[in-house]
């Protein structure tokens, strides 16, 4: 009996050694391109990788976990790939998989991202820096991992900003903040790289349904029992209407749509606001107007309105 339950535990033992199998993976030359999506495991990551999938197109999708792998590469077209952004090791050990594979890389798709960071005064330097370190720093680290081998395939660079990079509130400072680098990211790479046939846009989607915000509750509450605090029921039932808000929302197939659209049509755009109503469309635009205004109202070399009407008729013609 005894010998039996050894040999049983060392079959699951070497079980557990044989690696999750993957979708077949596409050999460069195929015809068929591979994208790159950071954060795929939920909300728009795992909507755009699915729908990315579903066009035939071959997804290498970020992950973190053994479990949210394995549920990515059981989808057809989809090879989960573990990729924690604030990571450096996983970062390079992910470049250096992805180019043995073979397969080159079409598209980078910056999706990876965290939310928090509120009011100056009422937030700690550590919460607003996490946010940093995951939507600042983990685009430019992957940005700079993987951009060689877009460059190959004279490819898409993609990142999801928000429509908080425009309208801000004390509520989300860091992550306005973050998402307001990502616009100025996005323009100075697209300059960096204009000379190589790589296009770099951004995706800015309104309020559509995600786990960003429970996700930043969530890691709130571990933070406070890890430091010996308890997570009271008002706190909980917080998480509760959060959850029940954020799957109210429309899910993320028109952001989907956007990516689809930046990724493949021969003239893609450089910016796409995803508003998912008229209200939101309305104040994106009417802010960038506002701001054009404040702009415009110091100094010697202000535009008279008849200018600023020329300038606008002379962009749109363009």
């Amino acid at each position: 009996m005894f010998r039996v339950q050894t040999l049983i535990i060392l079959l699951i033992a070497t079980l557990s050694l044989i690696p999750i199998q993957a979708s077949e993976v596409p050999k460069q030359g195929s015809g068929i391109k591979s994208i790159l999506v950071t954060g795929a495991t939920t909300g728009i990551g795992r909507n755009l990788a699915e729908t990315l999938a579903k066009n035939g197109h071959h997804v290498y999708a970020g992950a973190r976990t053994d479990k949210e792998m394995a549920e990515l590469n059981a989808i057809e077209n989809i090879t989960a790939v573990r990729l924690d952004v604030t990571k450096q090791d996983e970062v390079d050990a992910a470049a250096a998989f992805i180019r043995k594979n073979g397969t080159g890389l079409y598209a980078l798709v910056n999706n990876a991202g965290v939310g928090g960071g509120g009011p100056v005064l009422e937030t700690s330097v550590e919460d607003q820096t996490a946010v940093y370190q995951v939507n600042v720093e983990g685009v430019y680290r992957v940005t700079k991992a993987f951009t060689p081998l877009v460059i190959e395939s004279k490819g898409r660079i993609a990142t999801t900003g928000s429509v908080a990079g425009t309208i801000s509130n004390s509520g989300y400072n860091a992550y306005s903040g973050s998402k307001h680098w990502v616009e100025a990211f996005t323009d100075a790479l697209a300059d960096e790289l204009s000379s190589t046939e790589v296009w770099v846009t951004i995706i800015e989607p309104g309020a559509y349904q995600s786990h960003i915000r429970r996700s930043s509750l969530q890691r709130s509450f571990d933070k406070l029992e890890a430091s010996g605090g308890t997570v009271t029921d008002q706190m909980k039932k917080q998480y509760e209407q959060t959850a029940a808000y954020e799957l109210s929302l429309k899910k993320p197939d028109e952001v989907s749509a956007a990516y689809m659209h930046a990724l493949f049509d021969p003239k893609p755009l450089r910016r796409y606001v995803v508003a998912p109503n008229k209200q939101t469309q309305a104040l994106i635009i009417s802010t960038k107007v506002r701001q054009l205004m404040e702009l415009n109202q110091w100094g010697p070399y202000t535009y008279s309105r008849d200018a600023l009407v020329h300038m606008l008729d002379k962009t749109l013609a363009q």
